[in-house]
């Protein structure tokens, strides 16, 4: 049992690992987990709306991109990106791996995120959309302020479990090869246990992971029950105060 605890919570080996792991590992992590999420976001709002289209040169592209991302493993689409696009992209990015990393967990995002997108937007009931249009608004301005702010609302706790999985896939971003400066989390635990021949470092890796991802999770739990219960109706509130959150 003792050698057990050794090998898995070796307190002098995680002492030694965990400043690299807060001050390099994590910074990193959040970076490539932070500018995905921002790329993708942009990208899936924008294949939801492609994937939503009446036009047929809109809808079937759309289509076959969120199939073929979704398809694929992660870390196959990565090593295509980073590896594939490295000629191409050198006079821009250099050899940094980092902006291809980013632009490969950013298309696996986008796939999701517009699946999540899509379904949130149809979710909102049609006559959301004929009473805009009864009202001279054109299909345009009722997407962009009537039904998509709708849609999104509903889906945030969506939107949140899939940062938490590009928290996690930022990790596969090692196999592009990193600089020392670079490493995210997985790859500085990794190397210190490879040198000590202790596992250790690689589960601090992991608890800081669960300190980025639980919250988040219990974030999303509490997010969903207030958008499903609504705000609580206080003694004091007048109707005119409640209606913003009905809407």
């Amino acid at each position: 049992m003792s050698d057990l605890l050794d090998t898995f919570l070796n307190w002098d080996y995680i002492a030694e690992v965990l400043p690299d792991l807060l001050g390099t590992g994590l910074a990193n992590t959040l970076i490539l987990a932070g500018c995905s999420a921002v790329l993708g976001t942009a990208l899936g709002l924008g294949l939801a709306l492609m994937g939503l289209s009446h036009r047929r040169w809109l809808r079937w592209p759309a289509r076959v991109y969120t199939d073929v991302f979704r398809g694929l493993p992660a870390i196959v689409t990565i090593l295509l990106v980073g590896q594939g696009l490295a000629v191409v992209a050198r006079p821009l990015v250099g050899t940094n791996p980092y902006p291809l990393g980013i632009l490969a967990l950013s298309l696996i995002a986008s796939a999701y995120v517009g699946e999540i997108f899509r379904s949130g937007i149809q979710s909102v009931d049609k006559g959301q959309s004929e009473a805009a249009r009864a009202l001279g608004m054109t299909h345009t301005a009722t997407m962009a302020k009537v039904i998509v702010p709708q849609g999104v609302r509903r889906v945030l706790p969506a939107l949140v479990n899939q940062f938490i999985a590009l928290v996690k896939d930022s990790s596969l971003v090692y196999f592009l090869g990193l600089l020392a400066s670079q490493r995210e989390l997985f790859r500085i635990g990794q190397d210190v246990a490879a040198n000590t021949g202790n596992l250790s470092p690689l589960v601090a890796a992991g608890l800081v992971y669960l300190a980025i991802t639980v919250p988040l999770t219990h974030l999303v739990n509490f997010v969903d029950r207030r958008l499903r219960e609504g705000r609580p109706v206080r003694g004091g509130d007048t109707l005119a105060e409640l209606e913003p959150a009905r809407g």
